[in-house]
């Protein structure tokens, strides 16, 4: 069981020689046995590692990431230390293939001397601490040098060759080699140990130029990888610059200053003008403008807002002046709520990753070993020479590199959570959004869900002749009025308006009768003394009614109609009938269809009466509907569906715990306030929009079919390079060729998911 937020610590850790999606696996893994880490987080191409985990995990969390290898540096204000005690983490420079030294927590280098050799010192050391683009690029460029060297210059000049080769490696991938030789070290055949196996193999047999050429090339990949990882992951962090960092602010005096959003507290009074964005969450106290929702709900259109309604921060204010009263600070707004949901969703490893990575380490052991058989028994059984069966080997090795397996899985199920966010769909983690796709049963709650969950006064009858209509229907808006129950609040507010009973009025909100002795029961009704005669307002249900025939026909058709029908009584005569209806939600029907379209089974899991239940059923075209439901009724209903295939159930994100809790996706439709839904659901409808369904199951499949299409790109890319390769038709920098291309494929295949829209 997780521990609570509050009782958890938050870190933040560089790790200088942690740069790809290798050694992030290699991370999660180290971590993996350690009690009290909850979540992790990464940020590849700045090397940070946030961890949150009990407090008295953080030292055995620390003792295991030394352990594979890592050292970590506590990141305070923005700047890395090392931890005290700590060995030094890696040679200044070294580390930085993918950054600044500044970045890594490398020592400034002090001013050179003014001689000629301290020139040079200088010169390289500032390539070292150049940014990584540069350096990548001087790193190529070294290397192709060295490949012409190789092919034009004389024998005799082969050290000015391996010159520019070795510096190449330095430039490029000194880091990556100390990694691999550590992991060979420690018997582990990482991606970096295949590296270093290759490049060592390749200066031990004069193919210099090559092995310059593979970890220039390997460098560039992991370079572009990392950033491609994090331009993915921050696509949603991105939204929160969207939320202005100064607003204006009313002080005691009512004038307004600009202030700092963060130092403003709930309560307080802020403007926004049309044009400008909205820091904080908030209720409109003053104006009438159009805002733009769409960064946290993911509506489309603009949403009218005036005194009363709640606006969110992060969302535009096209129109018209604003007075708000903050409802939450900075840090708790919804918009941060969502990032953050968010980036708790990207620790958490889907089925597909998982299973990528499981398949990555026996891969690579494989064909390590497939290499080092073409090694030994090529000369023995194919009659090779040695220098050309090891060169085959290495081309092997670095074909083998499965770069483009391990990245493709994190950037499109990164992309496509944060595309679904983009979209106003909070889904909680990888493991919902590929479960979308297999999902054969929608279950809904009714009221909130398929309906608004207001209900509304749809039908008064006074019932016997005798009786004066204007006297039952004022006795009858007394008793509602005194009750707290949702039907009795309608009651009362459809019989104050007037329409439904046009002789009371106004009358009965103006001149409300006094009422005595009142007893409000929950799920009994209320009953009182009014105008001197107990009278008391129940549901058909109630006992000790005595209903003529004709009364029993007009609750009938009431009840077939989907309403629920309250009784006034005095003793066992009933006075007058009043149906109370909830409304369809108006997209519930395209919703429904949506669904349908797809090859999904539709059902109403429900409390209500049965026929009630029926009546929406059949106005939103839901196939199966049940009604008089109990908590632990709608559990039983639910893996009863599960026998079929896996369920999905749509409810409020409070009621119905059980039942979505049972289900094997439960979705929240609460609107952008629901703050027990973000809480609770596996997946949010953050503006309570029921398509939204449909989109995620739509984005599931497609995120489904983008991830075995990188694998079959990945896979199918390696196969056929290891059969030029074994033919001898496949150099050692054509394969890492291959590799890059492969990566930067499935890369652009994931990133595609950030503009993914529906086909209409």
């Amino acid at each position: 069981m997780n521990a609570p937020a509050s009782s958890l610590t938050r870190v933040q850790w560089r790790i200088p020689n942690m740069d790809c999606a290798a050694e992030e696996g290699e991370i999660r893994r180290a971590l993996a046995p350690v009690p009290g880490v909850r979540r992790l987080r990464f940020q590849l191409a700045a090397r940070l590692l946030t961890l949150e985990a009990d407090p008295q995990a953080l030292p055995q969390a620390e003792a295991a990431l030394r352990a594979a290898g890592f050292a970590p540096q506590a990141v305070v204000d923005g700047t890395a230390s090392a931890m005290p005690g700590a060995a030094p983490a890696v040679t200044p420079g070294a580390a930085c293939c993918h950054g600044s030294c500044a970045q890594t927590g490398g020592a400034p280098h002090a001013p050179p001397p003014r001689t000629g050799q301290a020139r040079a010192v200088a010169g390289w050391s500032a390539l070292w601490q150049a940014p990584g683009r540069l350096r990548m690029a001087a790193a190529l460029a070294l290397a192709l040098g060295a490949e012409l060297w190789h092919a034009l210059a004389p024998g005799g000049w082969a050290a000015g060759g391996m010159a520019l080769a070795l510096a190449a490696v330095l430039l490029a991938g000194l880091s990556t080699y100390a990694k691999g030789l550590d992991a060979l070290r420690r018997g582990r055949l990482s991606i970096n140990a295949l590296m270093a196996v290759a490049v060592t193999g390749a200066f031990a047999i004069g193919q210099w130029p090559e092995a310059a050429m593979v970890m220039a090339l390997y460098a560039l990949a992991e370079h572009l990888e990392a950033h491609a990882v994090d331009r993915a992951r921050g696509a949603i962090a991105r939204l929160l610059d969207m939320a202005p960092a100064e607003v204006e602010r009313q002080d005691a005096h009512g004038h307004w200053q600009r202030v700092p959003a963060a130092q403003v507290q709930p309560g307080q009074v802020i403007r926004v003008k049309p044009g400008t964005r909205l820091a904080l969450d908030g209720t409109v106290l003053e104006g009438r403008s159009a805002v733009n929702q769409a960064p946290v709900t993911g509506e489309s259109l603009p949403v009218d807002k005036s005194a009363g309604d709640a606006v969110y921060a992060g969302t535009l204010n096209e129109t018209g002046v604003l007075r708000v009263r903050v409802s939450a600070a900075a840090a708790d707004t919804q918009l941060a709520r969502i990032i953050q949901a968010v980036e708790q969703a990207q620790s958490e490893r889907a089925p597909m990753q998982a299973f990528i990575d499981r398949f990555a380490a026996l891969y690579t052991p494989a064909v390590f070993a497939l290499a080092l058989a073409v090694a030994l028994l090529g000369p023995l059984l194919a009659g090779w020479a040695w220098p050309q069966a090891i060169y085959k080997a290495l081309v092997l090795l670095v074909i083998a590199c499965p770069c483009a397996l391990v990245i493709a899985t994190p950037v499109t199920v990164v992309s496509a959570l944060a595309r679904a966010a983009q979209l106003g769909l909070l889904v909680k983690g990888g493991i919902y959004l590929e479960g979308a796709r297999r999902l054969r049963t929608v279950a809904f709650d009714k009221t909130g869900t398929l309906t608004t969950g207001q209900p509304v006064l749809a039908a008064a009858e006074a019932l016997p002749d005798d009786e004066d209509p204007v006297a039952v229907y004022r006795w009858a808006h007394a008793l509602a009025a005194h009750s707290q129950h949702p039907v009795a609040s309608a009651i009362a507010t459809g019989l104050a308006a007037g329409p439904l009973a046009p002789p009371l009025g106004g009358q009965a909100a103006a001149a409300p009768l006094p009422v005595h002795d009142l007893l409000d029961q929950p799920g009994l009704g209320v009953q009182a003394t009014v105008a001197g005669q107990r009278l008391r307002l129940v549901s058909e249900r109630a006992p000790g009614l005595a209903l003529t025939p004709a009364q029993a026909a007009r609750l009938a058709a009431h009840q077939a109609a989907g309403h629920s029908v309250s009784l006034l009584a005095r003793g066992p005569q009933a006075l007058a009938l009043l149906a109370v209806a909830d409304r369809l939600q108006p997209g519930a029907p395209a919703a429904v269809a949506a669904l349908h379209s797809l090859g999904l089974q539709t059902v109403i899991l429900s409390g209500d009466h049965p026929l009630a239940v029926q009546a929406v059923a059949h106005g939103a075209g839901v196939r199966q509907a049940h009604g008089h439901l109990m908590p632990d009724d709608k559990l039983a209903r639910i893996r009863a569906l599960q026998a079929a295939g896996p369920v999905a159930m749509v409810g409020d994100g409070i009621n119905d715990a059980p039942a979505l809790a049972a289900a094997d996706i439960g979705l929240a439709v609460g609107g952008a306030g629901a703050d027990v839904a973000l809480e609770a659901a596996d997946v949010v409808l953050m503006n309570g929009d029921l398509a939204r369904i449909a989109t995620l199951v739509r984005l599931s499949r497609h995120t489904h079919r983008v991830l075995w299409g990188n694998v079959a790109v990945a896979l199918g890319i390696k196969a056929g390079f290891l059969a030029l390769a074994l033919a001898g038709h496949a150099t050692m920098w054509m394969a890492v060729f291959a590799d890059v291309g492969a990566s930067l494929l499935v890369v652009g295949a994931g990133l595609r998911l950030l503009r993914w829209r529906e086909k209409s």
